[in-house]
């Protein structure tokens, strides 16, 4: 690996070349990966993709004239220092700003390249060459706002915040409120069981864990491929689950870690009527669940796990 510093022009040329191919394909890539859910922004990504075609094409050019047909296999990585680029698939699923605010900094690093590559430049068609692409990426900075107004229309914008809130919707708020309604309803009759049959909170506590972790684990596993629901990636759907199932259920089990049990009982039945009402806002919120039919579900379902648990531990 070396400093940027120590490189000729000849190698300065070659990197560059480089850089732009490989731009040109992150762009190219972050239109592949929004065209289905963001199509006016994925042509946008693909306008700037052949921008970066034709600044790779005059580099090319100046290459031959200068140095011949062979072009040395440089990249970023090879220069100590060097900017460098995060793999698309790690990006993975696509958050629209997100590729907003990289494709940005991908321009401002690129201006920053040529100036410094410019300032070194001793030969002056080169040196011309480097000053007129950092002026095209400032342009091309320009360009894309230019772009992005053509192509994202009042409409295509509307449209793509509805596309926005309903992956928001899929891939995080369901099996998050998925989990949270699972932990908290199917954990109320083992936990309240074993606290009105021992009438004792430690032992209460343990089922409630047990009962908490178990049913994580199990929902974490119970999340399927995507393939048909298109919630994306199963991993993360999975570890979303999983985890507020276990925090649905670890919410009610807490409070028995009160060596007083009936203090203990008291402050859990006021957290199951917690939870139960922040699930019925988060039906409400981001379900599109009228209010009073969320809070009967929700209390509905709730109550008769209860009174479940309290029948079987007065038994």
């Amino acid at each position: 690996m070396r400093n940027f510093d120590e490189l000729s022009e000849r190698e300065i040329l070659a990197l560059a070349i480089t850089s732009e191919e490989e731009d040109g394909r992150i762009y190219l890539d972050f239109a592949e990966g929004l065209r289905a859910d963001y199509p006016a922004s994925a042509r946008v990504f693909t306008s700037m993709a052949a921008e970066e075609d034709t600044h790779r094409r005059w580099l090319l050019d100046i290459y031959r004239q200068k140095f011949g047909e062979h072009i040395p296999l440089i990249k970023r990585e090879h220069v100590r220092g060097f900017y460098q680029r995060k793999p698309i698939w790690q990006l993975q699923p696509l958050n629209l700003d997100a590729v907003r605010r990289q494709a940005e900094e991908m321009e401002f690093d690129s201006a920053q390249f040529y100036r410094r590559a410019a300032a070194r430049s001793t030969d002056a068609s080169v040196r011309k060459l480097l000053g007129d692409l950092v002026a095209a990426e400032v342009k091309h900075e320009h360009a894309a706002e230019r772009l992005t107004k053509e192509n994202l229309t009042e409409n295509a914008l509307a449209e793509e915040a509805e596309s926005a809130r309903r992956m928001l919707l899929l891939r995080f708020i369901q099996p998050g409120l998925a989990g949270l309604m699972d932990g908290s309803v199917s954990t109320l009759a083992p936990v309240f069981a074993a606290a009105l049959a021992t009438a004792s909170s430690w032992d209460a506590f343990l089922v409630g864990m047990a009962a908490s972790l178990g049913a994580g684990i199990s929902m974490g596993f119970a999340e399927d491929n995507g393939s048909l629901t298109g919630r994306g990636a199963p991993l993360l759907r999975g570890v979303i689950c999983g985890l507020m199932t276990t925090l649905g259920g670890i919410g009610h089990t807490l409070p028995f870690l009160i060596p007083d049990f009936r203090v203990a009982l008291a402050l859990a039945v006021l957290v199951v009527i917690a939870e139960l009402a922040a699930i019925s806002w988060i039906r409400w919120k981001y379900m599109d669940t009228p209010p009073l039919s969320a809070a009967l579900q929700v209390g509905f379902g709730g109550a008769l796990v209860f009174a479940t648990g309290i029948l079987i531990g007065n038994s």
